[in-house]
């Protein structure tokens, strides 16, 4: 095989790929890909239809004072339920403080999922039981550690595929890079999943990067990379899916990139209206991924009204569990500080419990 052609083949498209036009039509398979099968996609409207109303119900919490922050995936519902399906139960999944769609859709508990956001607890859910990883909130540092995950689980004889998910401004960060670096070196089962929804906080994504695109970021490493219209859900999943494969029959990493949006602010503390415009989100409303795999599937029939009605009661009978959830005052030890932290605890840990325990004493006194 000639350079040129190892080249070519790490390339991503010119453009997105694409399933479905923003009005809900179909705008023919892309070369290279399959759709997806028709009950993937009824159960992907499912799935993101409650991920929505979960979502609404996080941001209410965040009012209500019973979550400290929540960091909203409206607009990124394809991105965060393709990521699930495209992945077997066996698979581990790496996400960002802005996944919680996706921990839902894999099936964790939302009360669990939400415990870090209210702070009673460093992870709400058993990792290994789940084979979820704990949400990261430090940019991109997951993304090495998925990579570590991947390399012993193929040293364990294991054919299970490591996902790493991360946004746009973690690709600037040094992690990301030399997680690109290992995985390529390695030959790693991991995919590199990348949800550009345009900003990284307030930085528009023209400040971070001169690539053409965030998908080119793999070729210098070595990375086969892809690029896809991230509100397509038909698309995401497709090519999610080809990643996913990609690597669990040892063709190495994979680097997907979704262009998507953020719709609301970064976090319930954020002002979005400082650094972009009502207009813009307005133009993104539009290109909404729920109403457009709606729009889709009745078009071809399948799905209709009552199957909309029944989705949507769903989600508000889950909505109303998460609530009755979240307003049981949680049980909480405040000397689980010193837990997990060591397997034998230190002096200096030794000594800070010794404290803790005396000021709780005085202020039961």
């Amino acid at each position: 095989m000639s350079h040129r052609q190892v080249v070519d083949g790490l390339l991503p498209a010119p453009v997105p790929v694409r399933f479905v036009a923003e009005d809900g039509t179909a705008a023919g398979p892309p070369a290279g890909y399959r759709a997806p099968a028709d009950e993937q996609l009824t159960e992907a409207y499912r799935r993101m239809v409650l991920g929505r109303r979960f979502d609404r119900q996080a941001t209410a919490l965040t009012r209500q004072g019973r979550l400290a922050v929540y960091p909203s995936s409206r607009g990124q519902e394809a991105c965060q339920i393709a990521g699930v399906l495209a992945l077997r139960a066996d698979d581990w999944l790496f996400p960002t403080y802005r996944d919680c769609v996706a921990l839902v859709a894999r099936g964790l508990d939302p009360v669990e999922v939400l415990t870090l956001l209210r702070g009673d607890w460093h992870c709400g859910y058993d990792p290994a039981a789940t084979r979820v990883a704990p949400q990261c909130t430090p940019l991109a540092t997951q993304t090495i550690h998925a990579v570590g995950m991947a390399e012993a689980l193929r040293r364990k004889g294991e054919d299970a595929v490591v996902m790493a998910f991360v946004g746009d401004g973690g690709t600037s960060e040094g992690d990301f890079h030399e997680a690109l670096h290992y995985a390529a070196v390695l030959h790693s089962p991991v995919v590199f999943f990348v949800q550009n929804n345009k900003y990284a906080i307030s930085v528009p994504l023209a400040r971070q990067t001169a690539a053409p695109a965030l998908a080119y970021k793999g070729i210098g490493y070595g990375v086969r990379s892809e690029q896809v219209d991230g509100n397509d859900l038909v698309a995401v999943l497709s090519v999610l899916t080809e990643a996913v494969r990609h690597a669990r029959e040892g063709g190495g990493p994979f680097l997907v990139e979704a262009h998507t949006y953020r719709m609301e602010p970064h976090t319930n503390a954020d002002d979005a209206t400082r650094y972009r415009d009502a207009e813009e989100v307005e133009r993104w409303e539009g290109a909404d991924p729920l109403a457009r795999l709606e729009t889709y599937l009745r078009g071809r029939g399948l799905l209709d009204a009552a199957g909309v009605a029944a989705a949507h009661e769903a989600a508000e009978e889950f909505a109303a569990r998460v609530r009755d959830g979240m307003n049981a005052d949680p049980e909480t030890d405040p000397f689980e500080l010193f837990d997990h932290v060591f397997a034998d605890l230190t002096p200096q840990l030794r000594e800070q419990r010794e404290l803790l325990a005396a000021e709780l004493t005085a202020t039961e006194e």
